[in-house]
C-alpha cells in the first residue's frame, strides 16, 4: 500500500505531495506545527494540540484555512487511509506561496499537511539503561525574541543544540536560557527529581518564562504524578541543580518518557534509572494505552 500525505485538503500518495519552491514555509521557516501521537486508534490528546496550534498560529498572524474541526477529521481520515492505529502525526501549517520577499501577507493562502509515519527519537535500551546529554553552548532563543509557546518550523536553534550533542557523541542535548538557566532538551522538556525537608521525591521542571514550550507529554506526566501524590513545581534551575538531582527525565510526544543518567559525563544520581522516574513512566504508558483521552 502506498502511504497517502493529506495535503490541502486531499489525500494522495506521498511520493506526490509537494510544497512550492515559493512557500515561505521553506524559504523563511514561516509556519507552525504540531507532533502528535496515536495509541490504538485514538488521537492523544488531539483537542489539546489543535488548540495549541491554531494559538501558534494566531500569535505570528497565519490564517488557517479550515475549521478546526475539518482538521480533527483529517487527521482521522490520514490515519484511516495509511490503516495506522499506533503512529506519529505530523500536521504543519506554513505561510503558503509568496514571493522572495519578506512580507508574509503576500502569501494568499497558508499550506496544510499531514504526514502519519514512525518516530523513533532514542533507541529502545535507552529507556531501559537511560541516556547521557550534554548541556549545550548554543542557548535557547530569549522569550522576548520568540515566544517558546509558538511551536514554529524554523528549528534552527534546537537543531544548532542538536548538532553539538552529536558531535559529542551524544544524541541529545539540554539548553539554557540567557540567564544561565535550564530551558529544555532541543525537542523535549525536562524534570529532575529532588527530595523534599522531609525526604520525599519531588519533581520540578523549569517554568515556560525560562523559554520552555508547555509540552503537552509534560503536563500529563505532571499530572500523573499529582496523581500518586508526587509534587510538582516550576521553578527556575541551574546546572549545579541537573547534577546534584537524584534522577533527571525528559518528556516529548516523539520521546515520551526517557530518563537522563549522565550529563557531560557525570553520573546523575545513581547513574541508572531512578525509581520515580520508572514510575512515571510505567504510568504513562498505562495511561495512553488505557485511556487515551482526545480531549
Amino acid at each position: 500500500m502506498t502511504n497517502q500525505v493529506w495535503l490541502n485538503g486531499e489525500l494522495i500518495p506521498t511520493e506526490q505531495a509537494t510544497v512550492s519552491v515559493f512557500d515561505h514555509g521553506l524559504l523563511y521557516g514561516d509556519g507552525v506545527f504540531e507532533g502528535i501521537r496515536a495509541y490504538n486508534g485514538r488521537v492523544f490528546k488531539m483537542d489539546s494540540h489543535l488548540k495549541r496550534l491554531y494559538a501558534s498560529a494566531a500569535a505570528i498572524r497565519l490564517e488557517i484555512p479550515y475549521e478546526v474541526d475539518k482538521l480533527r477529521q483529517a487527521i482521522r481520515d490520514t490515519l484511516q487511509a495509511n490503516e495506522r492505529t499506533d503512529a506519529y502525526i505530523r500536521l504543519c501549517v506554513t505561510r503558503g506561496f509568496g514571493s522572495l520577499g519578506l512580507n508574509p501577507f503576500l502569501c494568499k493562502r497558508a499550506t496544510v499537511f499531514i504526514i502519519v509515519d514512525d518516530i523513533k527519537m532514542f533507541p529502545s535500551e535507552l529507556y531501559e539503561h537511560g541516556m547521557e546529554v550534554v548541556i549545550a553552548k548554543t542557548l535557547r532563543n530569549p522569550p522576548a525574541s520568540l515566544s517558546p509557546a509558538i511551536k514554529s518550523l524554523n528549528y534552527l536553534n534546537n537543531i544548532l543544540a542538536k548538532i553539538e550533542a552529536i558531535d559529542a557523541g551524544v544524541l541529545e542535548a539540554i539548553m539554557l536560557n540567557d540567564q544561565g538557566n535550564v530551558a529544555e532538551g532541543t525537542s523535549d522538556n525536562l524534570f529532575i527529581v529532588r527530595n523534599t525537608t522531609d525526604g520525599k521525591p519531588e519533581l520540578v521542571t523549569p517554568p515556560v518564562s525560562a523559554g520552555v514550550l508547555e509540552g503537552i507529554t509534560l503536563t500529563t506526566v505532571a499530572q500523573l504524578a499529582a496523581d500518586a501524590g508526587i509534587p510538582v513545581s516550576r521553578g527556575n534551575l541551574k546546572p549545579d541543580d541537573l547534577f546534584n538531582a537524584k534522577e533527571i527525565f525528559l518528556t516529548g510526544t516523539a520521546a515520551e518518557v526517557i530518563p537522563v543518567t549522565r550529563i557531560n559525563g557525570k553520573a546523575i544520581g545513581s547513574g541508572e534509572p531512578g525509581p520515580v522516574t520508572q514510575q512515571l513512566s510505567d504510568a504513562f504508558h498505562d495511561y495512553v494505552k488505557t485511556d487515551v483521552s482526545e480531549d
